[in-house]
């Protein structure tokens, strides 16, 4: 696999000198011309032996190039936030914004090979952290990421050569850490399993570069034109590449029975019924969220629903049961210009909670594909592969230990309609009620499909669709609550 990266290239000083000025102007014309444009970010991986230039590379990247706009990451062993979260959190809230660098050493490519070198996977349980890192990666390139990937390179001639002239020279002998000793005595098992994660994690989209490291300048020269041939292309390309898909609703406008329409929304609570059964449903949850078991998991629940739909106060009602440091509410509305600047899964990833603590988000990330679609704010190429995103994205929170439930809020246009009037009759109700709440009625058949489409594609074993009748806001908030303790009693007795 590295063959090609041990025939010791190398190139004359002269050569270097001559060839660097010119490249250097060129990196930073297209640095800067990519910080202009803002319309994608880049991010270069940075993995390979130890002793093959890596920091010195990077260093030289920072001098050839406006450090200002590049942000080097570093990600050693997790630090305990990072370990309350899922493995993924740590690389998203570092990820570069638009018109950005982002340099990530130790990245999921180091842990999982530093993993399978110890010993504490093997090659099945390798593949699929290299599947997943795959998942990821093709997300952030169709959201327009230019990622470049370099595997920096020496031979076991070459990497005991070093040490030994280093060992020998008291002035430079200060440059060898123990992890270079380590890495010299495991370094067959780490290159064979190296060139597995290599061969299988290089894709068209996101590609590995190996550098051979022996020689300073030819390491130098190789990096700097690859970036510079990459970051050109790049730039010069106006419009990525567009799909055509398939946009018919999943579900058939034709059917005669739709899932939403099965719902059966006269099912009510009469007050004091609601009265006792909120309160057995609020003590339950207070119970479930103090129990040690929970320091297991985080708790996340997403709110979905018609416009007036009482999704503010079924949140009131879960909240009312919790110590305001057991949880978070998080709003979602419009993306702000620096979510933005990110894959739109970004300003989700960074409110997961850690471990013991619950999120609940009014509005989420399902805004892909409900107002994002119908509105036409995006390609139907986005919205719908959103769907398989959104579904890898909840595994990845599950697999973490993540209890997640998903509510749909449901009434009918005619409940809805009461509900509207009656918001702009009351006067600390107006602010509810907007242009475009009334707007959004008219586009109810629209919405419905999206909902129909969204829950028939991102309903699974693991994460399914809660729908809720909420014609009656009592029988929707109790349903909500017993749904929320019921899952989570289910995962305490799995622990």
């Amino acid at each position: 696999m590295f063959e090609s990266a041990e025939l010791g290239h190398a190139i004359d000083k002269h050569i270097f000198e001559t060839q660097v000025p010119v490249l250097r102007e060129a990196l930073l014309e297209a640095q800067y011309e990519l910080k202009q444009q803002a319309r994608f970010p880049v991010l270069i991986l940075i993995n390979g032996v130890e002793g093959a230039g890596k920091g010195e590379t990077v260093k030289l990247l920072h001098e050839w190039m406006d450090p200002r706009l590049i942000q080097v990451s570093t990600f050693d062993w997790p630090t305990d936030e990072e370990l309350a979260r899922p493995p993924a959190w740590r690389y998203w809230r570092q990820l570069p914004p638009k018109g950005r660098m982002g340099i990530f050493f130790g990245n999921w490519y180091s842990q999982m090979l530093h993993n399978r070198v110890e010993g504490n996977i093997d090659n099945t349980e390798l593949d699929q952290l290299i599947d997943r890192s795959m998942v990821m990666e093709q997300m952030l390139c169709d959201e327009g990421a230019l990622i470049f990937k370099f595997w920096f390179h020496l031979s076991k001639r070459q990497m005991n050569a070093r040490l030994k002239e280093l060992k020998d020279d008291p002035l430079h002998s200060w440059r060898i850490s123990p992890l270079d000793w380590k890495q010299s005595k495991i370094y067959d098992r780490f290159v064979r399993h190296g060139a597995r994660v290599v061969q299988r994690s290089s894709r068209d989209f996101a590609p590995w570069y190996v550098i051979e490291g022996v020689d300073h300048y030819y390491r130098s020269l190789s990096v700097g034109r690859i970036l510079l041939d990459g970051l050109q292309a790049a730039l010069k390309t106006q419009q990525r590449r567009v799909p055509q898909p398939h946009t018919a609703p999943l579900v058939s406008s034709l059917n005669q029975k739709r899932l939403l329409d099965s719902l059966n929304l006269t099912q009510s609570l009469e007050k004091s019924l609601y009265n006792q059964l909120l309160a057995a449903e609020q003590a339950r949850l207070a119970s479930l969220m103090r129990d040690k078991r929970m320091k297991k998991h985080a708790l996340v629940a997403a709110f979905e629903g018609n416009d007036a739909a009482g999704k503010g106060s079924a949140i009131r009602r879960v909240a009312a049961a919790l110590d305001p440091r057991q949880y978070r509410i998080v709003p979602i509305g419009a993306p702000t210009d620096e979510e933005r600047a990110q894959p739109y899964l970004w300003r989700f990833w960074r409110h997961i909670p850690p471990l013991g603590r619950f999120s609940i988000f009014d509005r989420s990330w399902y805004g892909r594909v409900l107002v994002e679609r119908v509105e036409e704010l995006i390609d139907p190429a986005d919205w719908l592969r959103a769907y398989s995103e959104i579904n890898d994205f909840e595994e990845s929170l599950t697999r973490s230990g993540v209890v997640l439930l998903k509510f749909w809020l449901a009434i009918d246009q005619d409940t809805q309609y009461q509900r509207f009037k009656k918001r702009e009759e009351i006067p600390f109700k107006r602010f509810k009620i907007t242009e475009d709440d009334w707007r959004n009625r008219e586009k109810w058949d629209a919405y419905i499909d999206a909902v129909e489409d969204m829950v028939e594609r991102t309903s699974t074993d693991k994460v399914p669709w809660i729908l809720v009748e909420a014609n009656d806001k009592r029988f929707a908030r109790v349903k909500v609550l017993r749904a929320l303790n019921d899952a989570l009693e289910k995962a305490f007795e799995k622990d």
